[in-house]
C-alpha cells in the first residue's frame, strides 16, 4: 500500500490559516504542528474528527506459558471480560473522552460466544510458542493482517475519521521487544522491560528466554517485516498492523498508543513508510524499548506520564489534545475576522 499526503500548496494554505489565528506565531507549540498534520491527512482547511473509535485487539501468546510475563495467560480472557463489563481503565477513559470502544478477539485462547461489544476476528486460540517454532504461519499472519484491514475499512465506510489503537495479551510486551530488536537493530537488552511488573529475577528470565528465541529463529539482519512478524508476533499485533495500513489508505487519523501498538506500527511502516504521516504518537511508554521505536519512527509523543498499562490508555488520554488542535484550527478567530492588529 502507498499513501500520499496533502500537496505542497495545501500545506502552505494550512500553515497560513494557523499563522493567521489571533496568537503569536508558533505560540501553541506542538498543537500547531498537530493541527497542520490533521489538515494534511484530511486534505482540508476545516478537518472533521467524526465518529472516533478506539479498537482494542486481544490475543494470546504461546510463549506466555514459558514465563515471559508476571501474569498467567488466563488474564487475557479475564481482562477481555472486564472490558466487556466496562470496568477497565480504557473503558473509563474512552467513556469520559467520547471515544467509541470496540473490543476485537484477534486470537484469545477462550471461547466468548456471541457478545455485545466484542468483534470475533479470531485467527486461532493463541500463537505458537516462538521459543520452539514460529509464532504463526505465513497464512495465519496474512489472515490477521487482512482481518485488521477489513475492520478499519468498515469503520471508514461508516464515517469514522479517527481510529485509536490498543491491545491486550499476556506476553505481548515480550513479542513487541523481539519485533523491536529485529526491526530496528537495537540490542535486545535495550528492548526488554518489566511488562506487567516483573521483578529483577523475572526480568532476567524474560531476557534469557527472548535471547533463546532470537537464537532459535536465527533470522538474517535483512529479514522482511512480515517474516519477523510471523516469527515472533501476536495475532493482535498483526491485526493492528493490518488495520493501520487500511486506515491510512482511507485517510483516517491514527492514534498510536505505546510499546505494543508501536511494534505493530514498525511492521506497517516497513511495508509503507509514509504511514507515519498519518500517526499521532500519543505518549511515551515507560517500557525501555519504546525509546528505540520512537527513534526509528522519528516520533515525538504528545504525553509523557510514565504509563505502561497498554489497552490504548495513552491514546485515550491524548485524544482531548487532538480535538483541541482541530478545534482551534476550525473555530479560533483570525486577526482579520477579529479586527486585531497583527505583529509588526
Amino acid at each position: 500500500m502507498q499513501f500520499s499526503i496533502a500537496p505542497t500548496t495545501a500545506v502552505a494554505a494550512l500553515q497560513a490559516r494557523i499563522d493567521g489565528k489571533t496568537k503569536p506565531p508558533g505560540s501553541l507549540g506542538q498543537l500547531e504542528r498537530l493541527a497542520l498534520q490533521i489538515g494534511q491527512v484530511q486534505q482540508s482547511l476545516t478537518p472533521a474528527l467524526d465518529h472516533p473509535h478506539l479498537l482494542v485487539f486481544a490475543g494470546d501468546h504461546g510463549a506466555a506459558r514459558a514465563g515471559v510475563s508476571a501474569y498467567p495467560q488466563e488474564v487475557t480472557w479475564q481482562m477481555v471480560e472486564n472490558f466487556l463489563a466496562g470496568g477497565a481503565a480504557i473503558n473509563v477513559f474512552a467513556r469520559h473522552n467520547g471515544l467509541q470502544l470496540q473490543i476485537v478477539d484477534a486470537g484469545v485462547a477462550h471461547d466468548f460466544g456471541v457478545r455485545q461489544g466484542l468483534l470475533d476476528a479470531k485467527v486461532a486460540s493463541g500463537t505458537h510458542n516462538y521459543l520452539e517454532q514460529p509464532a504463526m504461519s505465513a497464512a495465519e499472519c496474512d489472515t490477521a493482517l487482512s482481518r485488521g484491514a477489513a475492520i478499519a475499512r468498515d469503520l471508514a465506510d461508516h464515517g469514522c475519521r479517527v481510529v485509536a489503537f490498543g491491545e491486550m495479551g499476556i506476553g505481548n510486551s515480550a513479542a513487541a521487544a523481539l519485533l523491536t530488536q529485529q526491526l530496528t537493530g537495537t540490542p535486545l537488552a535495550d528492548c526488554v522491560g518489566r511488562g506487567t511488573g516483573l521483578d529483577d529475577a523475572g526480568l532476567a528470565r524474560k531476557q534469557a528466554l527472548l535471547a533463546q528465541a532470537v537464537q532459535r529463529a536465527a533470522l538474517p539482519a535483512d529479514a522482511d517485516a512480515l517474516t519477523v512478524l510471523a516469527e515472533f508476533g501476536g495475532f493482535e499485533i498483526a491485526m493492528i498492523a493490518g488495520a493501520m495500513l487500511a486506515a491510512a489508505e482511507r485517510r483516517l487519523l491514527l492514534l498510536v498508543d505505546g510499546f505494543i501498538v508501536s511494534s505493530a506500527l514498525l511492521v506497517a511502516a516497513a511495508i509503507s513508510p509514509n504511514i507515519r504521516d498519518y500517526c499521532v504518537f500519543c505518549h511515551r511508554s515507560a517500557e525501555p524499548g519504546h525509546v528505540a521505536q520512537l527513534r526509528a519512527l522519528k516520533a515525538e509523543p504528545l504525553l509523557d506520564l510514565g504509563l505502561r498499562l497498554g489497552e490504548g490508555t495513552g491514546a485515550a488520554l491524548a485524544w482531548p489534545l487532538v480535538r483541541a488542535a482541530a478545534a482551534f484550527l476550525n473555530e479560533m478567530a483570525s486577526f482579520e475576522s477579529a479586527g486585531v492588529s497583527e505583529h509588526a
